[in-house]
């Protein structure tokens, strides 16, 4: 005969088990994922510091309170977003092997992660027409683009990427998970918690795919229209050196595209058509979507903008010389 105590024990052991989850770190190298923190460290350090560098800079350098900057100042904050959004999982994990996430804080991770996702996709597109109105229509570029429009297209951004994911985070609590609880990545991602799940989560497939398609589909197809436009209006610039000018005021931008969507292709693709390969591969993959565009991007732009890699030479100049005097 089952005791009342052994029945109230088993209960609260399964509810607790039904909303823990564990995280991944690499699998098979469990042994040395000390050493393997220290190139995450390094990359979530440049990401971080780079970009607040970047907001630095163009807070301190008022030459720099132009339009193009301040959606710059949007990527960076975005960029910093998606790093500090798995940044302290991915330490416990590789730090102190505590691998247990309970589902409402990984629900709340979840948020953050495709938020800002859906951010950087939409700050992109904003750049994207502010290259295309710099270049089609300078004459019109300060009237089109005013601090007051730009502050209302940040606060859209915001409102327009925010209301997404809660549509289908909040029925994650209401699944049954009776399947392994171990997830893929030292990371929560939506994709990735729902084929835990043993309830129906066709709504939350459907709805996937609608976010997809109207976000990242509508942002991507936006820009690739906007830099239709921008093309037809450098091929009608008569000089070599003119055209030359007006495409490497883009370069940034357009590597910035490619970071972010092609490891969100990649990941996709994985996601879609290998399953079963090596866990290692998903790992890769979701990593270099979520960490590579917070570092290379305000690398690139501090590479490719004038204004930001002088910006960066004097705060390294002020540093080298208070060392000194010291």
């Amino acid at each position: 005969m089952v005791s009342w105590d052994s029945l109230v024990g088993s209960t609260n052991s399964s509810i607790e088990s039904s909303t823990l989850f564990f995280l991944t770190g690499i699998p098979g190298y469990e042994n040395v994922h000390h050493l393997i923190s220290i190139p995450f460290c390094v990359l979530y350090l440049i990401g971080i510091v780079g970009n607040c560098t970047i907001l630095h800079v163009i807070h301190t350098d008022k030459s720099l309170h132009e339009p193009m900057y301040y959606f710059l100042s949007m990527l960076s904050i975005t960029d910093m977003g998606m790093s500090i959004s798995t940044l302290p999982t991915v330490l416990r994990v590789f730090w102190l092997d505590a691998r247990e996430i309970e589902m409402n804080i990984c629900i709340f991770q979840m948020y953050f992660i495709h938020t800002f996702s859906l951010m950087e996709s939409a700050v992109l597109l904003a750049m994207a027409f502010d290259r295309y109105v710099a270049i089609c229509d300078p004459l019109r570029y300060s009237s089109k683009l005013t601090p007051q429009r730009i502050i209302y297209i940040g606060v859209l951004i915001i409102i327009r990427c925010s209301i997404a994911p809660p549509v289908i985070l909040v029925r994650i609590p209401t699944f049954s998970f009776c399947r392994s609880h171990n997830l893929s990545h030292s990371f929560c991602l939506h994709q990735d918690i729902i084929r835990l799940a043993c309830s129906d989560i066709s709504f939350n497939i459907l709805f996937g795919l609608f976010v997809v398609v109207f976000y990242f589909g509508i942002d991507s197809l936006g820009i690739f229209v906007s830099y239709a436009f921008i093309l037809r209006s450098v091929l009608g610039i008569a000089s070599k050196g003119g055209k030359l000018k007006a495409l490497n005021t883009c370069a940034s931008h357009i590597c910035a595209v490619l970071i972010l969507y092609v490891p969100m292709i990649g990941l996709s693709l994985v996601h879609r058509y290998a399953k079963h390969s090596s866990p290692i591969i998903h790992i890769t993959m979701a990593n270099i979507y979520l960490l590579v565009p917070p570092v290379l991007n305000p690398i690139i732009y501090s590479v490719k903008t004038k204004q930001i890699h002088q910006g960066f030479l004097k705060i390294l100049s002020v540093k080298t010389l208070g060392l000194t005097h010291t």
